[in-house]
């Protein structure tokens, strides 16, 4: 097989079982090297060594898990303010329209995902005219 090409000529076309353009170089790739986070002499799998990148070992970060999970909105809380709201006759977004929020903060509140803000529980204390349970301060 010849492709002719204008101004070259006929080239020869590589055999099918040719790979074209291919590089008998190594690759090398920049970065980190696959053992660059080990200490050296430390491989072999004992485990008990076994750093977080925080410095606390494996097994401690797990028995500590409990401990630092953050504060979430208590139930008092929770259905304090649904009660408030409803009893003002309020949707979750009509009253987080009136305090320029997005309707999902009213919703992680009532629902307990939120991180309790004190700021946050008195505009809504002040929206609804209801007296709120506030989170422990630290």
């Amino acid at each position: 097989h010849r492709l002719t090409l204008p101004g070259l000529g006929r080239l020869p076309m590589p055999s099918r079982g040719e790979m074209s353009g291919f590089d008998d170089q190594p690759n090398i790739v920049f970065g980190k090297a696959p053992n660059a986070g080990k200490k050296p002499g430390g491989g072999g799998g004992g485990g008990g060594g076994t750093q977080t990148g925080t410095g606390m070992s494996a097994a401690k970060l797990d028995a500590e898990t409990e401990e630092l999970k953050h504060k979430t909105v208590s139930k008092d809380l929770r259905l304090a303010i649904s009660k408030a709201r409803t009893a003002k006759g309020l949707t979750q977004k009509q009253l987080a329209t009136q305090l320029n929020m997005q309707p999902q903060v009213i919703n992680e509140y009532e629902s307990g995902k939120a991180i309790p803000n004190n700021a946050i529980i008195a505009k809504i204390e002040r929206a609804l005219g209801a007296k709120l349970p506030r989170a422990p301060k630290k």
